[in-house]
């Protein structure tokens, strides 16, 4: 009789169980497929680099699940919420026909089961089949071959899901368990009665709280965006705390403000529906100041995560490119205050040599070079008159250490090889090489054309007013500080810093190139090791080639992209999730309104146009202050992602802008046509 009763319930509520349900799949999905992304990696033919870190991937998705399944558990108890509260008249009818409250809480347990089998099912049936998809997308980031993939289910992953959404299952079980022993026959009668008036806060307090916290978010904006580097840990932990109590106080001070300037706009207000739209507005706003300020605060990681993690990927991708135009480079790295160090020849060449080692084999074309450093010419000595006010501006800098500087020939020779544009100076003239923007900056700031600097004995002035692009070491990211090139006749033999080779393979193919890698690295690692005996076991070599920075760079942007798409999209579903369910716990609040509407001879049209309006402006209210947050958030983020490179950002904002139209604006849609058949004339 309960199953009966619960199936009844279920099929004649399963417009109200749109949003509910579709969260649930949606959830449900989601967390398959991205626990599901190593199984889907074992089909693929990739490098064995590659396999550790898509191993690497799958473990920390599997970590991040966890706070994943709190989330989302979170957001299905929230949810039921609304249920219960819909069903309010229903319940109270159940307790007069004399049933009690245990069978009541009996069929809220079978239509949990009933409703969360259901979402399971068919969400592990599309999450099964988005797996596939993402197959290709992993492929694509880690450029695998998929010639032997097949489909494929995760079993582990299936089995992971059904637990963790059993656990939750069960809490909301417990919860509703509570919520239904605690019901009142006189409450639930009177719900649907009950109005809630709107309070008109103190206008003056409001634009009080509203200038104060609005100083205060501008004041945090320009620290964490323009005053950075001035920053501590602490600091920037007290202005994170700082954004979102204003975020909460802005909220507060709106929801006094808006019904007021707008019943102060007489033409506006009692214009059609317009009086009884934001008074509704107002009301919802009033009542969920705490939801709307973490629901803006979620939008916010969302946008600035979804779209770093685009970023870092697209850049360092890009990146790869354009700073990493050689095949491989040999460093050895000489310290001049070691006394041993002081006794052997400062050449890669021959150092292999001595090991029995020829470097240069099956090398197409390469550059040998040094570069130089002045013990008395140091980044603090290099500032002059600026070092003060640098060091105010960036105490966390390495003043004492050395320039490091290079032959203008050796430079110009090694841009031949990457394929560069050289550059030329004159025989009392020096050039500052540099693409790491914020210490690009710094420099930029007191170097102009004629500043002059003292290195090896000379007197060199600057040939431009800032540095110019350029870099030596091969990379996927510009990280290259500051390199002096100076004429080749200041220099000191005797002031070697380092001693490189930097080339490119005689190889024709993939294979062929991969095989004389191989090759290259086990000379050098045999070569380091037996030098380090020499050197008392400490060792001065870096080696860095191609295929190892690409294996690295694909790595670890695809894996960012997988661990901010998942995480960016839990939160977004659970940001659009609440305040859908807020929107239609208040449209069924509102019914009686709508109905009153009706009689007074109001159209349905334009009572489903006041609805529009205000599921739409409730909505945008978080996402506008969120969009506002995001804008100084990536000011600060892309400080951080300096190291990875910043290139493509505004394709990684239109890709994000994207994924929050479609989620974020699906669930507004849905939200609005539910709401439309809740209030729908009877």
């Amino acid at each position: 009789m309960l199953f009966k009763l619960s199936l009844c319930n279920i099929r004649k509520s399963i417009r109200d169980y749109a949003i509910y349900f579709f969260t649930l799949v949606i959830g449900v999905a989601v967390f398959y497929v991205f626990n599901a992304v190593g199984s889907q990696a074992v089909y693929m033919q990739v490098t064995e680099n590659r396999n550790d870190i898509i191993e690497l991937m799958s473990n920390t998705l599997s970590a991040i699940s966890v706070f994943v399944s709190v989330v989302l558990g979170l957001l299905i108890v929230y949810a039921s919420r609304f249920l219960m509260k819909r069903r309010n008249m229903e319940f109270a009818l159940y307790l007069i026909l004399g049933m009690g409250k245990r069978k009541i809480s009996a069929i809220m347990l079978i239509e949990t089961i009933i409703i969360g089998l259901g979402s399971l099912v068919t969400g592990l049936i599309a999450g099964i089949g988005l797996s596939q998809l993402m197959s290709a997308l992993v492929a694509n980031l880690f450029e695998a071959d998929m010639t032997a993939y097949k489909f494929s289910v995760s079993t582990e992953s299936i089995f992971k899901t059904i637990i963790c959404f059993a656990v939750i299952y069960l809490v909301v079980m417990l919860f509703n368990s509570i919520i239904i022993s605690k019901f009142k026959l006189i409450d639930l009668i009177q719900s649907g009665k009950k109005t809630e008036k709107v309070k008109l806060k103190n206008p003056v307090l409001c634009v009080l709280i509203f200038i104060i916290a609005a100083s205060a978010l501008g004041f945090t904006y320009y620290q964490v965006s323009y005053n950075y580097n001035q920053i501590s840990q602490n600091e920037l932990l007290l202005y994170i705390a700082s954004g979102m109590i204003t975020t909460f106080f802005i909220f507060w001070s709106i929801s006094g403000l808006l019904l007021r300037i707008i019943m102060s706009m007489k033409g506006l207000y009692y214009k059609n529906l317009n009086s009884f739209t934001f008074r509704q507005i107002s009301s919802k706003v009033n009542t969920t100041v705490m939801s709307m300020s973490i629901i803006c605060i979620m939008l916010f990681v969302t946008i600035c995560t979804l779209s770093s993690a685009f970023s870092i990927r697209n850049s360092m991708n890009a990146g790869l490119n354009e700073f990493c135009p050689a095949d491989f480079e040999v460093e050895y790295i000489k310290y001049p205050d070691d006394e041993y160090e002081k006794t052997i020849a400062v050449d890669i060449i021959e150092i292999y040599k001595k090991y029995g080692y020829n470097i240069t084999e099956n090398i197409e074309n390469s550059v040998h070079f040094s570069s130089y450093t002045d013990e008395h010419f140091t980044f603090a000595s290099a500032l002059g008159d600026n070092y003060e006010k640098v060091k105010e501006k960036v105490p966390m800098a390495d003043f004492d250490v050395n320039e490091l500087i290079v032959k203008i020939s050796d430079y110009n020779n090694l841009m031949e090889l990457y394929g560069r544009k050289p550059l030329s100076i004159q025989s009392d003239e020096f050039i500052i090489v540099c693409n790491y923007k914020s210490i690009k900056e710094i420099r930029d700031e007191y170097l102009t054309a004629g500043y002059k600097i003292n290195v090896f004995g000379h007197t060199l002035k600057s040939k431009y007013d800032e540095c110019q692009d350029g870099f030596i070491n091969i990379s996927s990211q510009p990280i290259n500080v500051g390199i002096y090139i100076v004429p080749d006749d200041i220099i000191d033999e005797q002031c070697v810093n380092s001693d490189f080779l930097i080339g490119n393979y005689s190889a024709t193919s993939k294979d062929e190139k991969n095989r004389i890698e191989s090759e290259f690295i086990g000379k050098f690692n045999n070569v380091m090791n037996m030098s380090s005996k020499d050197a008392v076991n400490r060792q001065y070599y870096n080696v860095n080639t191609r295929i190892s920075i690409a294996e690295a760079t694909i790595g670890l942007g695809a894996m960012i992209t997988f661990i901010g798409l998942y995480i960016g999209l839990i939160f977004l579903i659970s940001c659009a999730a609440i305040i859908s369910l807020k929107q239609l716990s208040d449209s069924v609040d509102s019914i009686s309104r709508y109905e009153i509407l009706r009689k007074i001879g109001v159209k349905e049209s334009s009572i489903s146009r006041s609805l529009f309006y205000q599921t739409g402006i409730f909505f945008l209210l978080p996402l506008l202050l969120a969009c506002i947050h995001s804008i100084f958030g990536m000011k600060f983020s892309m400080i951080i992602l300096e190291v990875f490179g910043t290139q493509k950002l505004t394709e990684s904002i239109v890709l994000t802008s994207v994924f929050i139209l479609l989620i974020y604006g699906g669930y507004f849609l849905i939200t609005y046509f539910c709401s439309k058949g809740i209030i729908r004339k009877k």
